[in-house]
This record gives C-alpha cells, sequence and structure tokens, in this order.
C-alpha cells in the first residue's frame, strides 16, 4: 500500500520524525484512524487506506461546514499525495454509502450517516 509517511528513497525510517512536523502530527492521525478503524470494523468492513483517508476527508470537510461530491474528496486525496484513480474513489464512497457509513444528499454530496457520526464522536 502507499504511505505518503515513508520516503521514495528505498529506505523504511520517515525523512522527518519530528513530533507535530507536517500535516498532522503522527500520534493525532494514528489516534484519528484508530476511530476510523473501529468505525468500519463495527460495520463489518475491512480497513484500507483509500476508506481511511475517504472517511477523513468527509470528516474534515464536516468540520469546517463544507460538503464534497467525488470530485471533491477525489481533490483532497491529490492534495494529499495520495495518488487514486477517480474510479476508484467513487467506487469506495458508493461501498461506504451501500454499508451505511456515509449518505449521498440530495446535491450529490457526501457526508457521515448520523450513527457513524455519533460513533466517531464516542457516543
Amino acid at each position: 500500500m502507499y504511505n505518503s509517511q515513508l520516503p521514495t528513497d528505498g529506505s523504511d525510517a520517515p525523512t522527518d520524525a519530528s513530533p507535530g512536523s507536517g500535516m498532522f502530527s503522527q500520534r493525532g492521525e494514528r489516534n484519528g484512524n484508530e476511530r476510523i478503524r473501529l468505525l468500519l470494523k463495527s460495520f463489518g468492513l475491512r480497513t484500507s487506506l483509500i476508506r481511511l483517508k475517504v472517511i477523513d476527508a468527509l470528516l474534515t470537510a464536516a468540520e469546517s461546514e463544507r460538503s464534497l461530491g467525488v470530485r471533491g474528496v477525489h481533490g483532497y486525496l491529490l492534495d494529499l499525495d495520495i495518488p487514486l484513480s477517480f474510479l476508484s474513489v467513487r467506487e469506495v464512497l458508493k461501498r461506504l454509502c451501500s454499508e451505511g457509513v456515509i449518505i449521498l444528499n440530495p446535491d450529490k454530496s457526501y457526508s457521515l450517516h448520523p450513527h457513524a457520526a455519533a460513533m466517531l464522536r464516542g457516543e
């Protein structure tokens, strides 16, 4: 799997291991990922990088009171240097929607299902 945290020179160690560096601190990202992993598990889904990042994109959009469609989620992932095809993002969104993790809004944007959002908040 692709990991944007690893260097491209073949070494295994991150190039900058200082805490709080980059867009997320590693501890904060892992903590957030753990919540999303538990959410996916509760819906009977396996964890994958693309599912983690798609849900993270929807969470980020919700926090800033925006809505994202397929193109918005795809653009968000490209901004994070996660090279996934538009079709892959669309298929993941469709699967998460069919499993009830997210919902498709009338304006063709996606958001977390209220039950999933409550689970992520720890309610």
